[in-house]
């Protein structure tokens, strides 16, 4: 069946899911029962509609012998390698030669565009309906975060794009948008921001909704990108950036996990290092990407799919300083693990797997992954602090500070004396290493029109950087293609450069 951005917004997938606990988060009801203008009746209605806005932020994370859409923005960096020959979208972007066909971009521009057409609804209904003012605030400012958060993720990867922020029926100029202008896009996502940060949310939120530890952290990264490329709104936005990654800080709501074996613990979802995550539960809607960072066939997993859909180029490992923790065994990486007929018996993996993304008791046992997937981890936020902070005003001692609470977790020498220029590649690298395979390290490669060579081990222009394997990056691995269907079912939409 066709989909496409038509009826996607026509489309309306109001999951009943009544937040009481995480667990009731993902307890989707049937809504079929129900027409947009009989639902958004009851405060319990405003819930689970902005429940459902959540739903399409899981969906690019399938994967399978297809891989997934979530290795898109991975294999665009030259730093993933795969041995799943079957999965043609990952070579595509994998060996710089793709095209609009790939069904990873599909899946982001479907699955998000329909997570705006419930924010949108969300947003236009829920202030008519006779309930709690407090709680109106808070759900109008989830609905916003929400929205601002796909379009944030759209607008990186695909440039100019149909800014749709109203529901759509049949007579609605909008099942034929036009493009808006990136800086457009940009101005929704602030103002929704803005929105957002004045709903009275809280701090930190267990349940994994929206918090506005959240908002700011998302604002800080926004800002961030802004003041960076394409955009290019220099100090002034870095000094944002710089603002709103030190409210979070200074709430001291939030803190790094102490040992790295934490990012992937079930029993830490939405706490800690965690502010902001995608959220899967076991035998309700288990993650599924845990079949995709599995070697090839090496049968080590209670899971009888084993793809080797994803893994770390070896030349990215090499680049690792030698003494940091991060590139130890089982730490961020795995390279041997137990045969699933033997457990006293050892298998040699032949690469570098993802460990951070492991869900041990899943691959063990229960074959059906409990664990959450991190969006904004309090690591991001330190790191854009100093950046930002570097940016705005030189190496302060607090963008220092910042930068020395991932070092020392990684077991790495506190740094001193840096120049501005030095203070800012620094930083840099700490990115690249402590947020790899987390779909953050393409879109840093984007705004500073930078990639890291593996080989020299330093930074130089994005356009014209040879991947370790040989392909070389032109200007049109600025933006992914848009979706080809989308192009042929509206004339409006103008392909992106080079595709």
């Amino acid at each position: 069946m066709k989909t496409n951005i038509k009826n996607t917004l026509l489309g309306w997938a109001a999951g009943a899911m009544l937040l009481t606990g995480c667990s009731k988060f993902l307890d989707e009801k049937d809504p079929s029962n129900f027409t947009v203008d009989q639902y958004y009746k009851t405060a319990e209605h405003a819930r689970s509609g902005v429940n459902a806005i959540y739903a399409s932020m899981r969906e690019p994370t399938v994967s399978g012998f297809g891989g997934g859409a979530w290795m898109m923005t991975e294999f665009a960096t030259g730093l993933a390698a795969t041995d799943l020959g079957q999965a043609v979208n990952s070579y595509f972007v994998k060996d710089l030669i793709n095209t609009p066909d790939n069904g990873y971009g599909r899946s982001y521009w479907v699955n998000y565009y329909r997570g705006i057409a419930n924010a949108n609804l969300a947003i236009e209904k829920i202030p008519g309906i006779n309930m709690d003012e407090t709680e109106r605030k808070k759900l109008l400012g989830e609905a916003r975060f929400l929205r601002a958060w796909y379009y944030f993720s759209l607008v990186r990867m695909f440039g100019n794009i149909p800014l749709i922020l109203k529901p759509v029926d049949l007579n609605s100029p909008e099942l034929k948008p036009v493009q808006a202008t990136v800086e457009e896009v940009y101005a929704a996502i602030d103002a929704d921001l803005k929105e957002a940060e004045a709903a009275g949310l809280k701090w930190a939120d267990v349940s994994g909704k929206v918090s506005m530890g959240a908002v700011k952290a998302l604002m800080a990264q926004v800002y961030l990108t802004m003041a960076g490329h394409p955009l290019q709104k220099g100090a002034p936005y870095y000094e944002l950036a710089a603002k709103k990654a030190e409210e979070v800080i200074d709430s001291k709501q939030f803190s790094l996990f102490t040992t790295y074996a934490d990012l992937h613990n079930p029993a830490k979802k939405n706490t800690g290092e965690n502010i902001f995550m995608m959220q899967f539960r076991t035998q309700i809607i288990a993650s599924s990407w845990q079949v995709s960072i599995l070697p090839y066939n090496k049968n080590i997993s209670a899971y009888s799919d084993e793809t080797g859909g994803i893994y770390a180029n070896i030349d990215f490992i090499k680049a690792f300083d030698p003494a940091d923790l991060r590139v130890k065994e089982k730490q961020f990486f795995y390279t041997s693990y137990t045969s699933e007929s033997d457990r006293n018996k050892k298998v040699e993996l032949g690469g570098y797997y993802l460990w951070k993304h492991f869900d041990e008791t899943a691959q063990l046992t229960t074959a059906n992954s409990d664990l959450n997937w991190s969006i904004i981890r309090y690591a991001d936020v330190l790191l854009t602090y100093a950046e930002a902070a570097n940016e705005a005003t030189g190496p302060s001692a607090k963008a220092y500070a910042a930068l020395k609470q991932i070092r020392d977790r990684a077991q790495l020498p506190e740094l001193s004396g840096l120049s501005k220029e030095q203070f800012r590649e620094a930083v840099w690298r700490e990115r690249w290493f402590e947020l790899c395979y987390e779909n953050t390290t393409w879109f840093d490669m984007v705004r500073l029109r930078k990639a890291f060579n593996v080989g020299t081990k330093q930074f130089e222009p994005y356009v014209g950087h040879k991947f370790s394997y040989g392909p070389v990056v032109s200007e049109k691995e600025l933006l992914f293609p848009i979706p080809s269907q989308e192009i042929l079912d509206n004339p409006n939409l103008k392909q992106n450069k080079g595709y």
